[in-house]
């Protein structure tokens, strides 16, 4: 009995729809030849016995097979029911007929077979340059044949699954480490030989048995392929079997499902393999014509999981699925933009309008992209509303880690913005509409590098939110002591010790953290690395090392010294100071040091104006406004007597320098003043400087995780940021909030020598106040933020020492050791001895 191809079709719909397994009928249908062939394979009949049959002979090398079937029946239907007896595989047989080979796709009435024909079956006649691999992938085809066919399990038939599969990764290996340079795609082609053969649909067919030993072997054959081994499995040979998980993928989930557990792992080790940039040369995926439309499908599935755990009560999407997502979006990004080489953003035209078709793969990934952000917003939303609603909403540290992942959602989003003409701007709108949860959300965000896209935005961001994200352009640091930089200074040679421990490391041994230690004294720890900080970089920026001059308008801003180059290791210096001004920033020490904005625009890669140059050289600022300014016909009588030159002062000497080639012989005019002064500012704070800058900037590059983003760095920032961040404070401290910020051991708040420890220190002036917090923190600069901008709260313990003794501290740990003193006026003299700062600086112990 048999039924027709049309009725075993219809027959493989119901059953794929009864489990849901299909969205719809047209992607069956693209995969439906290979599956069809597997059903046809078992035992089904051919035709139903009220259809009219013809019967015709097949002969083959041994026997000679009759066969009932319908003349609609194609030649591959019946070639697949000559595999379920025979146990030969389908792909290896051809039929020939009065001299010629019938195609798999003709009907039998289209090939004239009548009532009685005789047809002869025969081989597959194939030229391959990897026989090894088609023997080796029959071999595996023929064992499942053989054991789907059995009633009974046979143990040896099961092992040699296992085996051929083993034999055949392990002939690829032998493929590989043949392989030269120029013929590397052979072994991309000796394992797509797995794929063509149709090893994969049988290892599923297998997989889909009743018997859970048959399973069993299937999944195990399966996963050879999902997990690198040196035996048989080299990571290198494993990510060119991308095709190979591809077509499993495809095959489980249009059989087994989307939630079984053998699919999921396919996927995942398919994700895996999509973040090496290698696959792209892979067999079949070499272009993105063929890439895109395979990897969309699961860049939709992974972004609907995401959506599903966005949409949830927890905003909960497991680092998995969070990982897959982002795989797949990579992969997908990789492929168009290998699709478009270079080319401008794709035109809204394209994507956008009810003409485009839903199964164009542009106007697909763009629906990705819309319905992701539309629900990014929705939860973004949400939580604007909660942190409205609850001012300093406290929420537990698993809730925040599930609204963390809407960064990474949107930084997906964000590769979108270079495809899609209008992806940009629409996502520029979500983000200022929701810039009250954005900023909250990046200002407790863990370290992230892939995050620096957000300060493409930072005209969005809040000072807090931007401090966060650029520092993550640091080392993490390690907290292995064996990692640490370790340095022993002498006081007395401070700045020369200290260039030569920073300048003759390599870069990559100071990422890792510092560990300071001052000669003869027994302090150590985070509070003396601070207090070195702070020491190192007045001297670095005392006029007396010519490095460095202060703005006339401001003692505390500095900029390049364009005569620094009396110190004839003036360059190096700066690459010292480049070092150590960024360690401070990776360490978040605040040294009351600020760059002046031409400093600063300069670091950034920014050209520098007039305004800019307001404090550096007010007397210069204000001659070129008077210029500026002047009566046109009285600048062009001459009456100032300026041409495009430059006087300087160079060791003692006087030196004319033209502004441009023949400047000496050009007249400043009413029409080439600005011309003038935009030459001048630029000789003056540019040209002059520029090595200095360039050093200081290399030593500054050297300590971030990526060198190449110093200038990023810079340009992230507003001049106001950086002095926030370096500078930290230097207004009145507020005793009031340094009280509330600290806690009490062995004491407590009403103890009378609190309560004394507290009133003078509220009459202390503000300088001896910084140098009591010096002595007791390290901590000469608070943050911007005051207290709550420090590591940890500040303690006062309770000592033993008797009265006579002076307080001590721990400054690693922002502890004041305070011995109960009998009276207020015996405590005020100890804590005034203690400020003296020759005594802050050396009294602290570890």
């Amino acid at each position: 009995m048999s039924v027709s191809l049309s009725a075993a079709i219809a027959r493989l719909h119901h059953h794929l729809d009864h489990k849901h397994l299909l969205p719809s009928k047209r992607k069956l249908d693209d995969y439906a030849p290979s599956l069809i062939s597997d059903m046809i394979a078992s035992p089904i009949p051919i035709s139903s016995p009220s259809d009219p049959t013809l019967h015709f002979f097949i002969r083959t090398t041994s026997k000679t097979l009759v066969i009932h079937a319908h003349p609609d029946d194609t030649v591959g239907s019946i070639i697949g029911h000559v595999e379920s007896i025979t146990g030969i595989a389908a792909c290896e047989l051809r039929l020939i007929f009065r001299g010629r080979q019938l195609a798999d796709d003709s009907t039998l009435a289209d090939c004239s077979v009548q009532k009685d024909s005789v047809l002869y079956l025969t081989g597959r006649l194939r030229s391959t340059k990897h026989p090894r691999a088609w023997q080796l992938v029959n071999d595996i085809i023929f064992a499942v044949s053989s054991l789907v066919r059995e009633p009974s399990p046979p143990i040896k038939g099961v092992f040699n699954v296992d085996g051929l599969v083993k034999e055949f990764l392990v002939n690829s290996i032998t493929v590989s480490s043949s392989a030269s340079h120029e013929s590397i795609d052979l072994v991309s082609d000796h394992l797509e030989v797995f794929v063509l053969a149709g090893a994969p649909l049988a290892l599923v067919r297998l997989y889909l048995s009743r018997e859970a030993l048959y399973r069993d072997t299937a999944e195990r054959a399966v996963r050879h392929f999902m997990i690198s081994n040196a035996e048989y499995l080299p990571k290198d040979v494993q990510v060119k079997c991308m095709p190979i998980l591809l077509e499993f993928c495809k095959l489980l989930a249009w059989t087994v499902g989307k939630k079984d557990q053998l699919y999921v792992s396919c996927r995942s080790a398919l994700a895996s393999l999509l973040e090496s940039p290698d696959w792209r040369w892979v067999g079949p995926l070499r272009w993105p014509k063929n890439v895109i439309p395979q990897l969309l499908p699961f860049a939709r599935e992974m972004a609907e999981i995401v959506m599903a755990g966005l949409s949830s009560d927890t905003v909960s999407v497991s680092a998995r699925d969070l990982s897959e997502f982002s795989s797949f979006l990579l992969a997908l990004r990789r492929a168009v933009q290998d699709w478009m080489s270079g080319a401008c953003p794709v035109p809204k035209l394209l994507y956008n309008g009810s003409r485009h078709q839903n199964d164009n793969w542009i106007c697909s990934i763009y629906a990705v992209y819309t319905e992701l952000l539309q629900k990014v917003d929705d939860r973004l939303k949400k939580l604007d509303l909660d942190l409205l609603k609850q001012k300093g909403l406290v929420q537990s540290e698993s809730r925040w880690a599930g609204w963390s992942h809407i960064l990474v959602v949107l930084t997906e989003l964000n590769w979108f913005s270079d495809i899609y003409e209008d992806a940009d701007r629409s996502l520029h709108s979500v983000l200022l509409a929701r810039q009250l949860s954005l900023n909250t959300l990046i200002r407790r965000a863990k370290r992230n590098d892939s995050l620096h896209w957000l300060l493409k935005h930072k005209d969005l961001l809040d000072f807090d939110a931007r401090r966060n994200l650029v520092l993550m352009m640091f080392p993490e640091g390690k907290d292995d002591f064996h990692d640490l930089h370790e340095m022993l200074i002498d006081r007395s040679q401070l700045l020369e010790e200290s260039f030569e421990y920073i300048t003759q490391a390599d870069a990559s041994a100071l990422h890792g953290g510092l560990f300071m230690e001052f000669k003869n004294e027994e302090a150590t720890g985070p509070g003396v690395l601070r207090e070195w900080f702070c020491l190192v970089c007045r001297a670095i920026f005392s006029p007396q090392n010519v490095l460095f001059l202060p703005c006339a308008n401001d003692q505390h801003r500095f900029f390049p010294n364009p005569a620094s180059a009396v110190d004839p290791l003036h360059l190096k210096y700066f690459i010292f100071s480049g070092r150590v001004i960024a360690l401070a920033l990776m360490h978040k020490v605040q040294v009351g040091i600020a760059f002046d904005r031409i400093f600063f625009l300069q670091l950034a890669g920014k050209s520098i104006t007039l305004e800019d140059v307001k404090d550096a050289d007010p007397c210069l600022y204000t001659s070129c406004k008077k210029i500026l300014e002047m009566d046109a016909e009285l600048l062009d009588l001459d009456a100032l007597g300026l041409t495009f030159v430059r006087e300087i002062e160079e060791l003692g000497t006087r030196k004319i320098i033209e502004l441009c080639p023949g400047g000496k012989d050009i007249v400043v005019n009413s029409k080439n003043r600005e011309e003038y002064i935009n030459l001048l500012i630029q000789n003056c704070f540019v040209n002059s400087v520029s090595k200095q800058v360039s050093h200081f900037a290399q030593g500054f590059s050297d300590i971030l995780a990526n060198s190449k983003l110093q200038k990023f760095f810079f340009q992230s920032l507003d001049p106001e940021d950086f002095d926030r961040m370096l500078g930290g404070s230097d207004g009145v401290i507020n005793v009031r909030e340094w009280k509330a910020h600290t806690e009490y051991n062995g004491y407590k708040m009403k103890d009378r020598q609190i309560s004394w420890f507290w009133k003078i220190v509220e009459r202390m002036p503000a300088e001896q106040q910084r140098v009591l917090l010096f002595f007791w923190t390290s901590v000469k600069y608070l943050p911007v933020d005051g207290f709550c901008g420090l590591a940890s709260k500040l303690y006062i313990y309770r000592t033993s020492e008797s009265h006579d003794h002076l307080p001590t501290s721990h400054t690693c740990f922002y502890r004041l050791c305070l011995p109960p003193y009998l009276s207020m006026s015996m405590m005020r003299s100890r804590l005034q001895m203690i400020t003296q700062e020759h005594v802050s600086c050396t009294f602290g112990i570890w």
